[in-house]
């Protein structure tokens, strides 16, 4: 029994200040490369949110729609990239939230649902005409714990943190 925490005790020992290091690392080379791409897919691409206006959230749907498609395309680009480094990724996390946010209520919530069991279908990935906002609600579940607890010791964050401290 003495020699399993012992040896429990070493593994947690070794395992946490390494995770320290790397356990948001995964999460934020994944979101970088899923927002990255969508933004950079908007970047090459016509507009299409000019059809859409209607299902924006306030205060997005008074925003005309070349400025939202604008800032999407930029957040998605430019978020991407900085959660990659860890730069300001406090302020990428909650941004992207919002853009993930406007996303399900935009193009992935569904048109219209009369109890929750149908409102739970639309966590899909495909839409069967129940909408489609699983994807988007896991980037948000991945994003939260960037947003309060920054991007960890492997981030150009933390290199600011220590010089200007």
């Amino acid at each position: 029994m003495g020699i399993s925490v012992k040896l429990k005790n070493q593994v947690i020992g070794i395992l946490d200040p390494i995770g320290g290091w790397l356990m948001l690392l995964p999460i934020r080379i994944l979101l970088a490369y899923e927002f990255s791409t969508a933004g950079m897919m908007k970047f090459n691409s016509n507009n299409w949110f000019a059809n859409d206006q209607d299902n924006f959230l306030f205060p997005f749907n008074y925003v005309p729609v070349e400025v939202s498609w604008f800032m999407a395309t930029w957040a998605e680009i430019l978020g991407g990239l900085c959660l990659l480094f860890g730069l300001f990724t406090r302020f990428w996390a909650f941004s992207l939230i919002i853009v993930s946010i406007m996303a399900i209520s935009d193009m992935h919530w569904p048109d219209s649902w009369d109890n929750l069991s149908e409102l739970w279908k639309g966590y899909a990935i495909i839409n069967k005409g129940f909408g489609n906002y699983r994807v988007q609600l896991l980037f948000i579940a991945m994003l939260i714990p960037l947003v309060f607890s920054g991007a960890g010791k492997l981030s150009i964050d933390s290199i600011l943190a220590k010089k200007f401290s």
